[in-house]
């Protein structure tokens, strides 16, 4: 099917992710082996994967060996291998750096942004980490138990948020300025169930705003500024 080939994901644990059993030559061709192998030789695909570890930094004196025998950034950088070797026109990355150490991530980072540039790719990044979100990503979609309540370009939602919710989020980020007292929103109450989710708006139960018709209407997503969408009966 033409959408194995075309998406491709990276996992939040790639050390879970990797085979333990295989070497990287063998786990980064296998995508390739399964989809084109009747059109490749053996030595063709194992040069495409030499070439693959190659560009996302990982010499040739890597290929024999196994997950294990690599730092927590390698195994990342071959699961970001395995999911370009065929070429896709979408990937989607979840939690990409959660698992990394603070040293690391940027180094990711910056290779996932030079990947996307040079593959002409398009990534759909899940993460909470708001910070990096907001300095790799050119549009952003909060979600709250599962549906989305506020979406747009980056810039704009995080300069003007304007979905409790996301007011909330952002007010939440710990602000690298000691002794300086800041206004946070207060949520009452735990978040509902997934399963069972509340009537209405499911921010509702949490809303210090909610009114009547919060808890019976689901709010559409509508447009607040060119761009940018919230789904709020206030707003």
């Amino acid at each position: 099917m033409w959408y194995r080939s075309s998406v491709q994901t990276i996992f939040q644990d790639a050390a879970s992710s990797l085979s333990p059993r295989m070497r990287l030559r063998d786990i980064v061709s296998e995508p390739l082996e399964v989809q084109k192998g009747k059109a490749l030789s053996k030595n063709a695909i194992y040069a495409r994967a030499e070439e693959i570890l190659g560009k996302v930094g990982l010499g040739p004196d890597n290929l024999r060996k196994y997950p294990h025998e690599l730092s927590g950034g390698q195994k990342q950088r071959v699961a970001i291998a395995y999911a370009i070797i065929l070429e896709p026109s979408l990937v989607i990355l979840d939690e990409p750096v959660s698992a990394l150490d603070v040293s690391i991530r940027a180094q990711i980072l910056n290779l996932l942004a030079d990947i996307q540039e040079k593959e002409n790719l398009t990534y759909i990044i899940i993460a909470h980490d708001l910070a990096m979100l907001q300095h790799i990503t050119t549009h952003i979609a909060v979600m709250y138990l599962g549906r989305i309540v506020e979406m747009g370009k980056t810039e704009e939602v995080f300069s003007n948020p304007s979905h409790p919710y996301t007011k909330a989020l952002f007010a939440a980020v710990p602000q690298p300025t000691p002794g300086k007292a800041r206004k946070t929103a207060e949520l009452k109450g735990e978040i509902c169930s997934p399963i069972d989710p509340p009537s209405g708006c499911r921010f509702h139960p949490r809303c210090p705003y909610a009114i009547a018709q919060c808890r019976q209407e689901t709010p559409p997503l509508l447009d607040v500024a060119p761009g940018h969408q919230v789904a709020c009966t206030l707003v």
